[in-house]
C-alpha cells in the first residue's frame, strides 16, 4: 500500500493500548483497544465493550470503526489492535470483515515490534467485499 502519510506504528500502538484501559470487559477480562490513522491524518481509536448478552459485545475495531465516520472520515490507513498490556492482537473474523470494507485488502495490519505488518488480504483471504453484491445485480 503506497500512502504520503508515513505510518507511526509505535504511536499507533501507544494509542490503542490507551483505548484498551477504557474498554469494558467484565466477563472475558481481555480489554482490547484498536487504533488507526485515517486518510486524513487523523488517529481514530476504540475499545471493546462487552455486554451480559454475549453476542451483543462490540470488538474494540468497532468503535474504531465508527469514530472514523463519525469523525469524517471514509478510509483507514493503518491499524493497530493490541491488548492492555500493548501486545498486538489479530482482529477476529468479523472485525477482518468491517477493517476490509473501510480500508481495503491492503490495508495493513500491526504485527508488533518484532513483526513487519500483515496486509488484510492476507488476513482474509478470499473476502466477501461490496464487488460481491454489484456482480450479483439484476
Amino acid at each position: 500500500m503506497s500512502t504520503e502519510k508515513t505510518i507511526e506504528w509505535e504511536a499507533l500502538r501507544r494509542a490503542a493500548q490507551r483505548a484498551a484501559g477504557n474498554a469494558y470487559a467484565p466477563w472475558s477480562r481481555l480489554h482490547v483497544g484498536a487504533a488507526a490513522l485515517t486518510e486524513l491524518g487523523s488517529v481514530v481509536t476504540g475499545c471493546n465493550v462487552e455486554n451480559a448478552s454475549f453476542g451483543l459485545s462490540l470488538c474494540a475495531e468497532c468503535g474504531l470503526v465508527s469514530a472514523l465516520r463519525s469523525g469524517g472520515a471514509e478510509r483507514l490507513l493503518a491499524v493497530s489492535v493490541v491488548t492492555e498490556d500493548g501486545r498486538p492482537l489479530a482482529p477476529c473474523g468479523r472485525c477482518r470483515q468491517l477493517l476490509l470494507e473501510h480500508g481495503g485488502p491492503q490495508l495493513p495490519v500491526d504485527g508488533g515490534p518484532d513483526s513487519q505488518p500483515i496486509s488484510l488480504a492476507e488476513l482474509l483471504p478470499g473476502a466477501f467485499d461490496a464487488s460481491e453484491l454489484s456482480r450479483r445485480q439484476p
